[in-house]
């Protein structure tokens, strides 16, 4: 093959999943495996569901060039909104989860209309609705807690999918984990091979076929590590469904779509898209509604979780959201990062919660090593571009 025709994997895009599997063996080190639980797995992905989502919606704010502050207060709002629908007012569940989609979808729609029809700065606005919606929680909620809640709803952040359960070892293992792992693994090669044959056929380099081995074999590792945990606990939790389909929409929207490379586009360079034809306004407005909806479904997840909404629900989470992005590889300046990416940045800040939790280091010393991270991945980001 000719060495010009040859290209290396993106260490940017892969090397946060190296970076989630070292900072997790780190802390399965010195947690003595209480991190390598089946149970612990479990909660990693029930805890970290909401922060996914958050992260999934903020994505499209982050390569704009800006963020959202206000999905944290967002979250306690529209928790607020199922607990009074269902508790206060009797309300059907699909009511008041609908009640709590229309109330993202409209602050999503407020705030995309501060930026992009009257130009207020995003951080302002957003620091608004940030103030706005958390004391509007407080208001509705009379800071109360509102609570509990349905069973039915709370299979939503709590319950599992149907299990076939075999002896195994010591316990059990769920079968249906397994092949859901195994169809996984399938599709991942699958995507490989087409993404080989597509770069074959355009003339597009190629990456040697040692290092796409080696980056499936890991991935699968993980998929396989993952899913015979869940099945050895009690199954593929339903967060974990949610999570699956909008991830999937998400990265077929941002790779896929006219609408996706039209905010890559405007985070590039605005003054350029907008000569290009691109509404830079318009995508503005539905990248903030959007992030106002996800929200909307995190703050169901939650609330769901809790069995409760409470006035403190998404404190901090908008945070952790923003982070998530950054950590995962996307641009400070917008334009660049994709939607896995989030997800693992969001996984890295999971591993980091949860093994600080169980190593037993204080909430504050967990802030200053968040914190350090963050500033870590935004700074080789900077660097690697200077260097470029």
């Amino acid at each position: 093959m000719d060495k010009k025709r040859v290209v290396n994997v993106d260490i940017k895009q892969y090397g946060m999943i190296f970076m989630l599997i070292v900072i997790y063996l780190i802390f399965a080190a010195l947690t003595k495996g209480a991190t390598l639980s089946p149970a612990n797995i479990n909660n990693l992905v029930m805890q970290n569901g909401y922060v996914v989502i958050l992260a999934t919606g903020m994505l499209l704010c982050c390569l704009t060039g800006n963020v959202d502050l206000g999905v944290g207060s967002l979250v306690a709002l529209t928790g607020a909104v199922c607990g009074i629908a269902m508790v206060d007012h009797h309300m059907n569940m699909w009511v008041a989860i609908l009640l709590a989609l229309l109330v993202g979808i409209a602050s999503g729609v407020f705030v995309g209309f501060f930026v992009a029809y009257l130009g207020v700065p995003p951080f302002i606005t957003t620091l608004a609705t940030w103030l706005m919606w958390r004391g509007l929680t407080y208001t509705v909620l009379q800071a109360q807690t509102k609570g509990p809640f349905d069973g039915s709803f709370t299979f939503i952040g709590s319950g599992f999918l149907p299990t076939v359960k075999v002896p195994f070892g010591d316990g059990q293992l769920d079968l249906i984990s397994i092949g859901v792992a195994a169809v996984v693994s399938v599709l991942v090669i699958v995507a490989e091979v087409k993404s080989v044959a597509t770069k074959k056929k355009y003339g597009f380099a190629q990456n040697p076929f040692w290092q796409l081995a080696l980056k499936d074999c890991v991935i699968i590792f993980v998929v396989f590590f993952v899913f015979y945990k869940l099945g050895r606990n009690a199954g593929i939790p339903f967060v974990l469904v949610i999570l699956a389909v909008i991830v999937g929409i998400y990265q077929f929207i941002t790779s896929s779509t006219v609408a996706g490379r039209q905010i890559y586009a405007l985070g590039g360079n605005r003054k350029a898209a907008n000569l290009s034809g691109i509404n830079t306004n318009k995508v503005f407005f539905w990248v903030y509604t959007n992030s106002g909806l996800l929200a909307a479904v995190a703050g169901i997840v939650l609330a769901a979780r809790n069995a409760s909404a409470t006035p403190k629900a998404g404190d901090g989470f908008e945070m952790d959201a923003i982070a998530s992005c950054y950590i995962g590889g996307t641009a400070v300046a917008g334009g660049a990062g994709t939607v896995l990416g989030a997800v693992v940045g969001a996984f890295i800040m999971g591993v980091l919660n949860n093994g600080m939790s169980i190593y037993g280091w204080s909430t504050d010393i967990q802030k200053v090593v968040k914190g350090a991270v963050l500033l870590l991945a935004v700074t080789a980001d900077l660097l690697s571009k200077r260097k470029k």
